[in-house]
């Protein structure tokens, strides 16, 4: 699974070692560093209890031992609104 900006993530021990305790995580972007195959570096927020921002973090994780707890929401299709015609009048000079 590769992880969406806005997804919510549980990152375990399976992730990584440095995860003894589990933490939730909300993704903000995958950085594009070099890595091993199968791993990630992930730009985010470290989520408390109740699900409020608590730290920003860069982690790097095994993408195999990453758990989707909440999808980001689907982005909004771009609508294009028809313009009115501009109506063009003389202007009086002098």
């Amino acid at each position: 699974m590769l992880p969406r900006t806005g997804d919510v993530l549980l990152v375990t021990r399976a992730a990584s070692v440095q995860f003894l305790r589990p933490i939730k995580f909300r993704v903000i972007r995958v950085l594009d560093w070099p890595t091993y195959d199968g791993w990630l570096w992930l730009d985010g927020y470290e989520l408390n209890a109740a699900g409020d921002a608590v730290t920003r973090r860069s982690i790097f994780v095994q993408r195999d031992g990453l758990e989707r707890l909440q999808a980001a929401p689907e982005p909004r299709p771009h609508t294009v609104r028809a313009r009115r015609p501009v109506t063009r009048t003389p202007l009086r000079v002098g």
